[in-house]
């Protein structure tokens, strides 16, 4: 049977089908919908594990168990599990385990662009990489081949382009694989540098047996073509590109495998062809190599390290034709993105705002606060970041800022890396204020259940984790919970922290206005009457009020009727129910 399936879908479509049991991924987008995916499964164990870097030790026990196991987790996310990634290069693994990593080219849902290709190379494991859905999920399916047959974890990766755009795929039915017994081998499983440093030679050798199976492997293959004055070397989206762009005009090796590469097949290609063209996103990783085999090639001259690439730019660079398009003679305005209409973050930014407080930020749909009319966020790192780097600027002196600057961190993110952060904060007794927005989910990826919020990732019930009992366990001793649409708690609470000369916590709590369950009180009305266009309420950045002749209108097919505009208003031109 055929289906049309997005990329991510075909991966978890491939886990199935592989005979995978175990699931453990922290969200993070574009590699949320595989393990969403995955969960639809009963033959198969998902959850949402605290971080990557547990996520993937969790799938390294399965493994270890006998059963077939998956990670998942974008880019950064790699970053997060790269300690348990290199070591588990070296022990190996027992049931076939695959780790699922989505680049995020152009940054549409990220803070930076990195290229993973790299990880695969420095740890010394194989990477696949489809370049459809159809060889999503093949390319799975092989992934765990390939994993027991040579005993090593598998990437599986992915970028935006494939695990979101949508293809036909054929269905195949599940094989579940023998379970492998657990046997007891401390000198595999156990890495002191004893025996580590007999691990080391074992890889390397692991990696040149893999380099042989990939001259013929079939996930690489040259495709012919009718003038052999330029050939193509290629592989995951931008082989879409290259084949829209260029059709059969030039040959091209197109790569599934891209670590490790090919090189009897790259030179032979090189050879056929009078210039050689790497067409890859993010880093030259294919054209270095080349570079490194005494090949003359081009590559990143002409297509750039930044951003990603296009099939408009693919036809430009390499058949010289003009971009594609349609021009249009009135200017289109710019649609940033903005927190949504009732989003209980607002209050709390406007109040930070208020009292010019220094804001270290964090990764969530919270880090929105930075942007106009708010512009309450001063920085944003990583996952947990804005506490370590709270305490570091106070331990410092934090010069004119000192006492009046506060680390802001979503629930999901504090359980994420946060709570070793406090745990610093506590033990080394730097006077901070943390401020956890705890808006009841994983809210920037989509509404994944966290930790704190009492239900697995099928929605079932399970251990709730309570914020307030975890930090006054670490050592904090002053923790208050403030509605943060409740605008002069929140600024109560602010001010007596940050006044406070010890530790602290502020958890503003209320559920994201977008959650099915939340129900809200309706729109609130305007009174063009009252209103004398002060324009008070736009400080706030509401996509629900506007101005219009002058006036403060609300639109009641946005408005929530969270009030905190209400609350802004000294002329009471706001409030109130809205008439049906």
């Amino acid at each position: 049977m055929k289906k049309l399936l997005l990329g991510n879908e075909a991966v978890a479509r491939g886990l199935y089908e592989a005979g995978c049991a175990f699931v453990s991924s922290y969200p993070g987008t574009p590699s949320t919908e595989i393990t969403e995916a995955a969960a639809r499964y009963p033959e198969i164990y998902a959850e949402w594990a605290p971080n990557e870097k547990v996520a993937m030790e969790a799938a390294f026990g399965a493994s270890l168990a006998g059963c077939r196991s998956f990670c998942g987790m974008k880019h950064v996310g790699l970053n997060v599990a790269a300690d348990p990634l290199f070591t588990i290069s070296y022990t190996r693994v027992n049931g076939g385990m695959v780790i699922g990593v989505a680049d995020d080219a152009g940054m549409h849902s990220s803070q930076n662009e990195q290229d993973s290709r790299h990880y695969a190379e420095a740890a010394r494991v194989p990477l696949l990489e489809p370049a459809d859905s159809a060889e999503a999920l093949e390319f799975t399916r092989l992934a765990f081949e390939l994993s027991e047959a040579c005993d090593t974890p598998v990437i599986l990766k992915m970028c935006t382009r494939i695990s979101h755009s949508r293809s036909v795929v054929e269905l195949g039915e599940r094989e579940e694989p023998e379970r492998k017994v657990y046997e007891k081998n401390p000198a595999k499983y156990v890495m002191m540098p004893a025996n580590a440093r007999c691990r080391h030679p074992v890889v390397e050798e692991r990696m040149k047996e893999i380099a042989r199976w990939a001259e013929h492997a079939s996930v690489n293959r040259i495709e012919a073509g009718k003038d052999y004055r330029m050939g193509i070397i290629t592989s995951s989206t931008s082989y879409q590109y290259v084949k829209e762009a260029c059709g059969d005009t030039y040959p091209v090796l197109k790569l599934g495998m891209v670590w490790p590469l090919p090189e009897k097949k790259i030179v032979e290609f090189a050879r056929s062809v009078d210039l050689l063209v790497v067409v890859e996103e993010l880093d030259g990783f294919i054209e270095s190599y080349c570079r490194n085999l005494g090949l003359a090639c081009t590559g990143k001259s002409s297509f750039s390290r930044i951003g990603e690439l296009s099939q408009n730019l693919a036809a430009a660079q390499l058949m010289g034709k003009e971009p594609a398009g349609v021009s249009l003679e009135e200017e289109i305005p710019a649609r940033p993105p903005v927190m949504c209409a009732g989003c209980p973050h607002r209050g709390l930014f406007y109040t930070l705002k208020k009292n010019r407080v220094t804001v270290l930020g964090d990764i969530g749909c919270y880090t929105l606060g930075a942007a106009a009319p708010l512009s309450a966020m001063d920085t944003t790192v990583c996952m947990g970041a804005s506490i370590s780097g709270l305490h570091g600027f106070n331990k410092a002196g934090g010069g004119e800022n000192e006492g009046k600057t506060v680390a802001v961190i979503g629930d999901s993110t504090f359980i994420h890396s946060g709570v070793t952060g406090l745990i610093n904060v506590a033990c080394n007794e730097s006077n901070s204020t943390v401020i956890i927005l705890d808006n009841s989910i994983t809210g920037m990826t989509g509404h994944q259940h966290n930790p704190t919020t009492g239900f697995n990732l099928k929605g079932d019930p399970c251990t709730k984790i309570d914020l307030e009992s975890l930090c006054r366990a670490v050592g904090i001793r002053r923790v208050r919970v403030v509605d943060p649409c409740d605008l002069a708690a929140c600024d109560a609470a602010v001010k007596e922290e940050l006044a406070a000369e010890e530790p602290s916590v502020i958890i503003a709590r209320r559920p994201c206005a977008l959650l099915k369950y939340v129900k809200h009180p309706g729109p609130i009305a305007s009174d063009p009457d009252k209103c004398v266009g002060c324009r008070a309420c736009m400080q706030l950045g509401c996509p629900a009020v506007s101005i219009s002749d002058g006036k403060a209108v609300i639109d009641n097919t946005l408005c929530t009727g969270c009030g905190v505009c209400a609350q802004l208003c000294r002329f009471d031109a706001l409030g109130g129910k809205k008439e049906a």
